[in-house]
Order: structure tokens, then C-alpha cells, then sequence
């Protein structure tokens, strides 16, 4: 596939939904890809990426920045506190919010560089022990420390595991984040976007279908 593949897929899977085409947003997944692959596709177009890792993303985005300054850059990854400094430097988005911990660390540092992001809350819906995000049961009182927190908190976000059907998880998702009035899901990958747009996702992060296969972490 590709891009033009990817963005057809899109369309068609809002027009099966009765949804409109801008209604969902392409965050293209670059981790472990090179800068080049990454700058294809800025040249194709395509101005929304997602990267797990803050370090990879410090060496990677700041020279494309400088050719292409409206990119914007998500964190899709699990954010330690020590590297929110970092993040909240070079992120445009914070989609992984999990923990109260995080949520006063990305506070303290969003005050101090003077920098507000819209953050997504990373829910577990498979309450996988191995994978980041809060339970489902425990949402609502991590929505509330945000809220006392005042973080910009614009939707939630997913990633059912791998062995699940995905429909489950994001009917999950799009009923809680309807139970506490938010709009915006990030969810579905290449396997599976599609899917997630019949169950109103407004972000699907794609990787494989515009890159190919990963390249191996260095």
C-alpha cells in the first residue's frame, strides 16, 4: 500500500459509516523509520506523524521541521516522567496520558515552557498487564485529576491486543469517552483502521501500510 492507498481506504470506510472524509485524521507512524521514508511522505502531503520514543524523535524531526514547519508530531508511546521536559518540548500531541503521575509531570512542564497540549487518555480495554494505559474502571477518576489538573484532554485513546477481535475495544472506547463527553478517538492501525472508523474513530495511526515493515530498533 501507500499513501494514496491508505487515504482511499479512508474515504471509503467514512462513506460505509456515513461519516465525512475530514472527520478522521492520518497520523502516519514513523518510528524506526528513517528520515527520507518520513520526508516521501511529506512531500506526498502528509503533515500528521506519530513517534513512541522521545529520543528518536529529537534526532529525526527537528531538521524535517525546518523544510516542513507544520508538521505535527504526535507521542504514541508509553512517556516516562523524566522525559516529559522533552516531549512536552517537541510534541504537538500527547495522545498516551495513563497515570496521575504524568499528568502532573506534563503540567509542570507545559507551565513552565509555556506550551499547551491537546492530550489524549490512554485507556487499556484489554487490561493487558504488560501494555501502558488505565483501566477502564479506573477512567473516571483519572479524567477528574486531568480536569483538576487542567490538561487539555480532547479525547481517548486504544490498542486492543493483538489476538482480540478489535470491534469490542473500539465499541469500548467510543462508550466511554461518550460517558464523559469526549469527542475525538484515537484508535485503529493498519490492520484494522477501517474498522475503527465504523466505530467513530477521529485518529487512526497507521505505520505498515504507508512504510512497509518496521525496521528493526537500533
Amino acid at each position: 500500500m501507500g499513501l494514496t492507498d491508505v487515504k482511499a481506504d479512508i474515504v471509503s470506510a467514512c462513506k460505509a459509516a456515513g461519516r465525512k472524509p475530514d472527520s478522521v485524521t492520518l497520523v502516519a507512524v514513523s518510528k524506526f523509520q528513517e528520515a527520507d521514508k518520513v520526508e516521501k511522505l511529506l512531500n506526498d502531503g502528509q503533515r500528521v506523524f506519530g513517534e513512541n520514543r522521545v529520543q528518536e524523535a529529537e534526532g529525526k524531526y527537528p531538521p524535517l521541521r525546518k523544510k516542513y514547519p507544520d508538521i505535527q508530531l504526535h507521542f504514541i508511546g508509553h512517556l516516562q516522567t523524566n522525559k516529559t521536559k522533552n516531549a512536552v518540548a517537541l510534541f504537538d500531541v500527547i495522545e498516551t496520558v495513563d497515570r496521575e503521575d504524568l499528568a502532573k509531570a506534563l503540567r509542570k512542564e507545559m507551565d513552565k515552557q509555556d506550551r499547551e497540549l491537546p492530550c489524549f487518555i490512554q485507556v487499556n480495554t484489554g487490561e493487558e498487564p504488560q501494555k501502558g494505559g488505565v483501566a477502564p474502571k479506573d477512567l473516571p477518576a483519572l479524567y477528574k485529576t486531568c480536569q483538576d489538573l487542567k490538561l487539555n484532554i480532547i479525547g481517548l485513546m486504544c490498542i486492543p491486543p493483538e489476538e482480540d477481535v478489535p470491534d469490542l475495544h473500539f465499541a469500548l472506547l467510543a462508550k466511554l469517552a461518550d460517558e464523559l463527553g469526549l469527542k475525538q478517538l484515537s484508535m485503529g492501525m493498519s490492520a484494522d483502521f477501517e474498522t475503527a472508523i465504523k466505530y467513530g474513530a477521529t485518529h487512526v495511526r497507521v505505520g505498515t501500510a504507508l512504510f512497509g515493515d518496521r525496521q528493526a530498533a537500533a
